[in-house]
């Protein structure tokens, strides 16, 4: 069963507050396989089988910038534990991988797998991190309006500001960008989650 183990470490937690609540809280509206449960001190851990929720799961843990991010494509042992941090299989062993060298890499996240599919996403994962580490608390509450379905005129009354500086707002956080990069997210992790021959012709 081909799924993708996501492994995530709280950066500098000896120093601050322990964040893995608001992570989870953060995190709670995404149908994950396995929902993200504490493995041991701040560590989080739960595994995913629909290219859709990768983008969905991961935004608002860049957007918190406090993580180390690892995900590890590949299969784990059937019937898969109720909790995330029970499982077994060659996913979790990458996911592992991946989380450590996430802490010296481009926005401390990586992706580990067998296959070439697995550097694919992590490169459009770090342009994705890119888009997002530029946006102000301005853009991002432009962003999260028009995600929500409103208008530039509906988040131009919501917010006190004219439809030209929502505009300027949205272009300054790269809201068309970040749309497309969910969308390359979401078809670069569909190969590492397809069940290996499925959809192919004899």
């Amino acid at each position: 069963m081909p799924v993708l183990v996501l492994t995530v470490d709280q950066r500098s937690s000896r120093a601050g507050a322990d964040l893995v609540p608001r992570a989870m809280e953060a995190t709670a509206g995404v149908p994950l396989l396995r929902p993200l449960e504490r493995t041991a001190g701040d560590e989080v851990q739960g595994v995913l089988d629909r290219p859709e929720h990768v983008a969905l799961v991961l935004e608002p843990l860049l957007r918190d910038d406090t993580w180390h991010i690892g995900l590890g494509a590949g299969t784990v042992e059937e019937p898969l534990p109720d909790h995330a941090r029970a499982g077994r299989g060659p996913a979790y062993l990458h996911a592992r991988e991946a989380v450590g060298r996430a802490k010296n890499s481009p926005w401390h996240l990586r992706v580990h797998g067998d296959t070439d599919d697995a550097r694919h996403l992590e490169s459009a994962l770090w342009l994705w991190a890119a888009v997002l580490a530029r946006r102000t608390p301005r853009g991002w509450d432009v962003v999260d309006l028009a995600d929500q379905g409103l208008t530039h005129e509906e988040i131009g009354r919501r917010l006190g500001i004219s439809q030209s500086a929502v505009s300027q707002r949205a272009q300054a956080a790269g809201l068309a960008e970040g749309r497309r990069a969910r969308e390359l997210v979401t078809h670069l992790a569909t190969p590492l989650l397809r069940v290996p021959g499925a959809g192919m012709g004899p």
